[in-house]
């Protein structure tokens, strides 16, 4: 029996850079680098590329929501192993119906978030995605996406606040203290990015439950997941790296000749 291939999977966001391999058709536990850091991640990809047993083909897979990055990052992965770097949306489709205008041009993420979040628990369901951004996003009962909201993130909302106004410091995104009211002026604002991340969630997933007639599962991912959602009752998982399983997904129906379903009302971005 041939073994399963060796896949190293990439996701370049706007800030990070996440790298993990699949085996057995299991994604293992990411590593993240700063998008500065191009030489840690080429090193990281370097590593885990040298320890394909020799019987096993390979490929490397890098979804990417930041090109400029994601095309040096591919370059130098390619001129240190002489591996061609497959690009999901260009050399690697994703196999996910989508309902959106014409035209719209959707983040690879939220589409990769999308399909695994789908592929997991087959459902409608929700996908919450806080990093740089927070997006919210629906997918129906039938595996469709129908798109959502796309708002700041906390350490975006932070960093707003501190450039545009002349006395709010500068602070790092944590969990706020405990308690109603923010005692200081770095604790209010934390409170403020913290209970409008979670309120505006609550608010759009009561929002897509209304008009789809169920209330779907509420899967979340991202850097900020844990810290925003980790003890919130909306949220029935938290799955760190949803965009890695995305990618490993799309190597597998791509391995399978899979492809998704086509209708009139659908468009793919």
């Amino acid at each position: 029996m041939t073994p399963d291939p060796h896949l190293i999977v990439l996701s370049v966001g706007n800030t990070r850079t996440q790298i993990a391999t699949v085996e057995e058709g299991t994604c293992g536990a990411a590593a993240c680098f700063d998008n500065a850091d191009l030489a840690g991640a080429v090193s990281r990809v370097v590593d885990l590329w040298g320890r394909k047993k020799p019987e096993m083909t390979g490929s490397i897979l890098m979804a990417d929501v930041n090109d400029p990055v994601a095309t040096r990052l591919a370059s130098a992965i390619t001129g240190q192993l002489s591996e061609e770097v497959y690009r999901i949306g260009h050399d690697v489709p994703i196999p996910l119906m989508v309902r959106l205008d014409p035209e719209t041009i959707t983040g690879k993420d939220r589409l990769l978030n999308a399909l695994a979040a789908w592929e997991s628990v087959r459902q409608a369901c929700i996908i919450v995605d806080a990093g740089t951004a927070v997006t919210v996003d629906f997918v129906d009962g039938e595996g469709t996406f129908h798109g959502g909201a796309i708002a700041p993130g906390a350490t975006m909302q932070l960093k707003a606040l501190h450039e545009m106004t002349d006395a709010l410091p500068e602070v790092e995104f944590r969990r706020p203290q405990q308690g109603a009211f923010g005692k200081s002026t770095a604790e209010a604002m934390l409170m403020g990015v913290f209970a409008g991340i979670r309120g505006m969630v609550w608010r759009l997933v009561e929002q897509y439950a209304a008009e789809y007639g169920a209330f779907p599962m509420v899967i979340a991912t991202g850097g900020d997941a844990e810290t925003i959602f980790g003890e919130d009752e909306l949220i029935d998982r938290i799955v760190v790296n949803l965009t890695l399983i995305g990618i490993a997904a799309c190597a597998r129906n791509a391995l399978a000749g899979d492809a998704p379903d086509s209708s009139e009302d659908a468009s793919s971005s």
